[in-house]
C-alpha cells in the first residue's frame, strides 16, 4: 500500500465535533494517588446497526450513539473489556479487551455490518503534531466498497497519474501522516478503476496541531452513496 504522496488537498467530509458525554475520568483511587486515565475515540461506523450503547468494564460512557458519531472520553487507563450493546438493551454485538495507555489515543471503531461487525483498533500519541501541522489516517470502513484507490490531492486538482493509496482492502487503516495544517481533497474510486470515482470528499480542513482519522463509509442503512467522515481532536 502506497504511502500519501503530495498531501496537498480538499477533504470534503463532514467534520464530526467531538461530543463531550461528561466527565468519565477513572474511577477508585483517592486525591493523594488518583488512578492515570487514557483518553478513547469511540466511532459507531456500522451502516445497519441500530444506535448503541458503549460500556468500559460495567460503566456505560456512551448512551445512544448513531451512526456515523463519533466521540472521545476520558476513562482509566489499563486493561479493559468494552462492550457495544443495542441502545437500551443488553444485547451485545462487540466484545472485546483492549488496553488503555496514558499518553495514547485508542480509537475504537466499530466497523462492518452488523451480521460481521468487530472492533478497528487504532493507537496514536495523545498530542498534537505541532501549530503548523495536522496528522491523519484514511480508515477504509465501507463494506460495500470492495478494494479501493485513494487520491489525496490540491483542491481541485485532477487526479494524477499514480493514487495516493493503491489497492487498499476493507478494514485497513494508512498510516499516519503529518502533514501541513490547511485544506485537502480526497477521492475514493475501485481499485484500478481511475474514472469512477466513488466518494469525493469535497473541501476540508485539517486544523494546526489536531490529529484525525478520515472514514470511508457507507451510506445510512448501508450499500450506495458512499460517503466518507473526518473525526478530528486538536489540541
Amino acid at each position: 500500500m502506497k504511502r500519501f504522496s503530495g498531501f496537498v488537498s480538499r477533504l470534503s467530509m463532514s467534520v464530526f465535533a467531538v461530543m463531550a458525554m461528561g466527565a468519565l475520568a477513572g474511577c477508585g483511587g483517592d486525591g493523594d494517588h488518583p488512578l492515570p486515565t487514557a483518553n478513547v475515540r469511540v466511532i459507531h461506523a456500522s451502516p445497519d446497526a441500530p444506535n448503541v450503547d458503549v460500556l468500559f468494564n460495567n460503566r456505560t460512557v456512551l448512551s445512544d450513539v448513531p451512526y456515523f458519531a463519533g466521540a472521545v472520553v476520558n476513562t482509566t487507563a489499563g486493561p479493559t473489556r468494552v462492550r457495544v450493546n443495542a441502545a437500551g438493551s443488553t444485547t451485545t454485538v462487540i466484545d472485546a479487551n483492549v488496553s488503555f495507555t496514558t499518553g495514547t489515543l485508542t480509537s475504537v471503531i466499530a466497523a462492518g455490518t452488523l451480521a460481521t461487525i468487530s472492533p478497528i483498533v487504532i493507537n496514536d500519541p495523545d498530542a498534537g503534531p505541532g501549530a503548523a501541522n495536522a496528522r491523519v489516517r484514511i480508515v477504509h470502513a465501507s463494506p460495500t466498497a470492495g478494494v479501493v484507490d485513494v487520491y489525496v490531492t490540491a483542491p481541485g486538482a485532477p487526479l494524477p497519474a499514480e493514487p495516493t493509496l493503491a489497492d487498499v482492502p476493507f478494514r485497513t487503516v494508512s498510516d499516519a501522516l503529518t502533514v501541513p495544517a490547511g485544506n485537502y481533497q480526497v477521492r475514493v474510486t475501485p481499485a484500478n478503476t481511475p474514472g469512477t470515482v466513488a466518494i469525493d470528499t469535497g473541501t476540508i480542513n485539517l486544523p494546526a496541531n489536531s490529529v484525525s482519522l478520515a472514514l470511508a463509509l457507507d451510506a445510512d442503512g448501508g450499500g450506495a452513496p458512499l460517503t466518507a467522515r473526518l473525526f478530528t481532536k486538536t489540541y
